[in-house]
């Protein structure tokens, strides 16, 4: 059976989702991931509004789309960063901001998570997308050196942060799929492996697959799936491309996306060519 292939919602929210439904279905996508953004998909609401749900299934239905999953990685974010501050409140709801204190800001985004796993399983889905945040990121470069007891006690804080959440998760039938990522307490082979351990491989939290964060590391992809593919619950199909010159390199040198200096810029797989090895080995595993 073929693969549906969705178009993520969160790139675009600038627009109405009904807009943006119908654009989707001209450009030829099976359906959308909603984004927990904009008017895309409301968590608050979902909970409240008893026709919420349904009208967005109508919206769908009205232009023959499916939906398999939400999205939460922005307030997802807020669950377990060491630093919330301006950067954050950009992108999150307000609601969830509040006043601006960083623990209030992380508990309000922690129950944010688990209303989203009870959102989607009222929606009848079975995936929510999303980021974890780190409370270590800050130290990747270990210098100043790092007290390696503080990388170890991030990783546990990600588990406390995150059980909680998780329970409400198999309480709800829904899975949480992490983007690995930069600046998550997960973004390469090794450090995945350390936060499945810190969360006692719970069945509930695994793995959303986008070979766009791995590349640019020059962690390669392939090794990647080999390495947990019984955890890849969902996957980005989106690619990055290295233009180490010299100059630059994969850090960004505190460049903006799209400046042509980067050493390294995300892109569509519809604009560069797929590694086949690599898709094909995600619809062998999948």
């Amino acid at each position: 059976m073929a693969r549906k292939v969705t178009l993520f919602t969160g790139q675009w929210a600038d627009l109405p989702l009904a807009k943006l439904a119908k654009m989707a279905k001209g450009f030829g996508y099976d359906g959308l991931e909603l984004a927990c953004d904009a008017d895309h998909f409301e968590i608050d609401k979902a909970l409240t509004d008893r026709s919420y749900v349904q009208d967005k299934r109508n919206l769908l239905k009205k232009y023959n789309l499916n939906c398999f999953a939400i999205n939460v990685s922005l307030v997802g974010q807020c669950v377990a960063d060491r630093f919330i501050d301006e950067r954050h409140r950009r992108m999150i709801p307000a609601r969830i901001w509040g006043e601006g204190d960083p623990e209030s800001v992380r508990q309000r985004a922690a129950q944010e998570v688990m209303d989203a796993a009870r959102a989607a399983a009222g929606m009848g889905l079975k995936r929510v997308i999303g980021f974890t945040g780190s409370p270590i990121w800050h130290l990747i470069y270990s210098f100043p050196p790092n007290d390696f007891d503080e990388i170890e006690a991030g990783y546990r804080e990600v588990a406390d942060r995150w059980n909680p959440i998780l329970d409400v998760f198999d309480a709800e039938g829904v899975r949480f799929c992490l983007e690995v990522h930069p600046t998550e307490i997960a973004y390469d082979i090794h450090t995945t492996r350390r936060t499945f351990e810190a969360l006692d491989y719970r069945p509930a939290f695994g793995i959303n697959f986008d070979p766009s964060h791995l590349h640019h590391q020059f962690v390669d992809p392939v090794v990647f799936l080999e390495s947990f593919a019984d955890r890849i619950y969902h996957v980005h199909v989106k690619e990055s491309i290295r233009h180490l010159d010299g100059r630059n390199s994969i850090l960004g040198s505190h460049l903006n996306f799209g400046d042509p200096r980067r050493g390294w810029e995300s892109v569509s797989y519809t604009h560069l060519r797929a590694h086949e090895t690599v898709l094909d080995l995600v619809c062998r595993l999948l």
